[in-house]
Parts: C-alpha cells; sequence; structure tokens
C-alpha cells in the first residue's frame, strides 16, 4: 500500500503517557551493558535534540513561534555544536551525524509535506547515510578509520563496565570471597561478562549501520511526536499508532535483496551488506507485524504483554521462558508482516466488518 497520499494537517489530541514511555525507554535503553556494548549511539540525546531542532526550524518557516525554534537550536548547538569538545574520533563521527540527520529531515519537512512520517524520516536517513558514506571517501576520516573508531568505542564502553563490575565486587570485601568460597564459579563472572559484551559488540559492528539508521528513525518519530505535543504549528500528519503502522510494500524488494545476498556463494563479498539487508528490513516488518497484532487485539493488550515479558526477563527462573516467548512473537511478528505485504490483514478485516 502506498503511503505517498495526503495527510490531515490536523492532529488529535493525544496524551503523554506513552510518548513519555517512550522517551524513557529511547533515554535509558543505553543504560543496559549488553545494549550499550552494540548500540550505535549510547548517548542518545544527541540524536533526539537536533532533531527537534529541526523540526522547530521547520516549524517556524511554516509559520510558527520563532522562540521554540531558538531554544532548541541553541540546546543542539550546546550538545552537538561546533562549541562542545571534540573528544574521541567517534564523538566526531556522531556530532557529525546527528547534524547530518537532522539536516536532512529539516529540509525533507520543509520541501515534502505531502509525504508520511515514515517517508519523510526513511529519506532523511537514507540521503544521510549517503552523504556520510561520500565524506567518508574524500574526507580526512576514512571508512577504514571510523570501522576502528567504533571498534575502540564499544571496547571503551566494554571495559567500563567491567571496571565498574570489578570495583562493586571487590567492595563488598569478605562477603564477595565467602561467596567464591562456596561457589568458585562466582570468580569467572568478570570474566565471562568480558566475552559475552566482546561477543556483542563484534556483532555490533558487523550491523552498526542497520542498527544506526533504525535508532535514528526512532529518533526522528520521537522528535515528530515531542514536537506535535509542544507546539501549535503542525508540520504533517501526527505519528500514527502501532495498529496502523505500514509502508510502501516495495520495501520487501530489500528484504528479499538481503536473502539473496545471503544464500547465493558467489555473493559472499557482500555477506555483511546483506546481512544489514536483513536486520533493517526485517525488523520494519516485524514493526508492522506488531501493528498487525495490535489491531486485532483489545487496545492495550499488546503494551501489556510486552511490559510484562520484559519485566520477566530479569527473574531469575521467568527469564528463559520470557525469552522464548519474546522469540515466538517475534518469528510471528515477522511472518505477520511480511504476509501483510501481499494479504493486507487489516484491509481484508475492515472489508468483513463492513
Amino acid at each position: 500500500m502506498n503511503d505517498e497520499t495526503p495527510q490531515p494537517l490536523v492532529e488529535p489530541r493525544r496524551g503523554w503517557r506513552k510518548l513519555l514511555l517512550a522517551l524513557a525507554v529511547f533515554f535509558l535503553l543505553p543504560v543496559i551493558p549488553q545494549v550499550r556494548a552494540m548500540l550505535p549511539i549510547d548517548d542518545t540525546v544527541m540524536l533526539f535534540v537536533p532533531a527537534m531542532a529541526a523540526c522547530s526550524i521547520a516549524g517556524w518557516w511554516a509559520g510558527g513561534r520563532a522562540a521554540s525554534a531558538l531554544i532548541w537550536v541553541a540546546m543542539a548547538v550546546y550538545f552537538v555544536g561546533p562549541g562542545t569538545p571534540t573528544g574521541s574520533v567517534f564523538t566526531t563521527l556522531v556530532r557529525g551525524w546527528a547534524l547530518l540527520l537532522a539536516g536532512s529531515f529539516g529540509l525533507v519537512c520543509l520541501i515534502g509535506r505531502r509525504h508520511s512520517l515514515f517517508t519523510r524520516a526513511l529519506l532523511a536517513v537514507m540521503s544521510s547515510l549517503v552523504m556520510a558514506l561520500v565524506i567518508g571517501v574524500v574526507g580526512p576520516v576514512t571508512l577504514s578509520g571510523a570501522t576502528s573508531a567504533i571498534a575502540a568505542e564499544f571496547a571503551a564502553r566494554n571495559e567500563a563496565f567491567i571496571t565498574w563490575l570489578n570495583q562493586g565486587l571487590a567492595s563488598l570485601g569478605p562477603d564477595w570471597t565467602e561467596m567464591t568460597n562456596r561457589f568458585p564459579s562466582l570468580t569467572a563472572v568478570p570474566s565471562r561478562a568480558a566475552e559475552d559484551l566482546a561477543a556483542m559488540s563484534g556483532a555490533g559492528l558487523v550491523v552498526f549501520p542497520a542498527l544506526l539508521v533504525l535508532q535514528s528513525l526512532a529518533a526522528l518519530a520521537l522528535a515528530w511526536a515531542t514536537y506535535h505535543r509542544v507546539s501549535r504549528q503542525r508540520l504533517g500528519a501526527p505519528l500514527a499508532p502501532l495498529k496502523e503502522f505500514r509502508f510502501n510494500d516495495q520495501l520487501v524488494w530489500g528484504l528479499i535483496a538481503g536473502l539473496v545476498i545471503l544464500l547465493l556463494p558467489n555473493l559472499t563479498t557482500f555477506r555483511a551488506f546483506g546481512i544489514n539487508l536483513i536486520l533493517f528490513f526485517g525488523a520494519l516488518y516485524l514493526l508492522r507485524g506488531l501493528g498487525v497484532l495490535a489491531w486485532f487485539m483489545r487496545p492495550g493488550s499488546l503494551a501489556v504483554i510486552l511490559a510484562v515479558g520484559f519485566v520477566m526477563l530479569f527473574a531469575p527462573i521467568l527469564g528463559m521462558v520470557a525469552a522464548l516467548g519474546f522469540l515466538t512473537l517475534g518469528i510471528t511478528a515477522l511472518g505477520l508482516g511480511v504476509g501483510d505485504t501481499w494479504a493486507d490483514w487489516r484491509g481484508r478485516a475492515r472489508s468483513t466488518l463492513s
């Protein structure tokens, strides 16, 4: 189904509860060591604030208040502007990506008002990715240098957590000594944690482009939703609920291309590219499948199930059950999302009801 149809510019009144929960997840998820070990940008405010500045500038250009745009631009300059400390090469790369993304999104919002949010965000992310690749070819930081900087950043994050873990265990003093005497396997906890984090960082390095695109899309969606709750000047249609999430059906070819690259032995050179295609488009179709499930379920039921499952993950015994449940849900949602390309489950249900 094509999403290029004109969108209404009047946004219904929406509450803050779900948005605040989504923002909390977006900002706090990097606190989890396993997530931080492979997340492209752990300081997520560097993505969100420039995106808010881009929305505010587009809103001011469309007739909104200049004060709001000035405030958010000032905040963006504070977090990612030229006046901030440069730090490592990776920090410079993050700053550059955040500015490219925000600039592209703001430009797309100005010239593409007929497009849906997903189309705008996707165009902004893809154009930023192309510009980043060009800069990597002709700029001072090469693609291989960027890869080394990313690997060094992941290693530094993991080392910081292991240092914190060792210090925490050492602070237990005699209690920790007694525990390790009773259970000698506990002495290997730091080393096992380091190995697990290193493995996750290795996988994160391979799928870094796909994860960066997905994280950027999430930042733009959250900034869009937040902007339309704090500003009266509309830039387009509101962020639709999950049960209505869908996109152009032609994107299925991206998933197919990734599968073809992985399955054909003579394309092993492009294996990493194929993995990134599968992860990115697979995540989109998984989200679309969750939308199908949410459409058929009672309002709020899917959110409750996901919340309960997430809490169960941290339980000693129920964690495996929750992990198996999430795996089953993910496979089911992915199948529903891909099948929705041809079956249009929600459209059939509407036809039946009418």
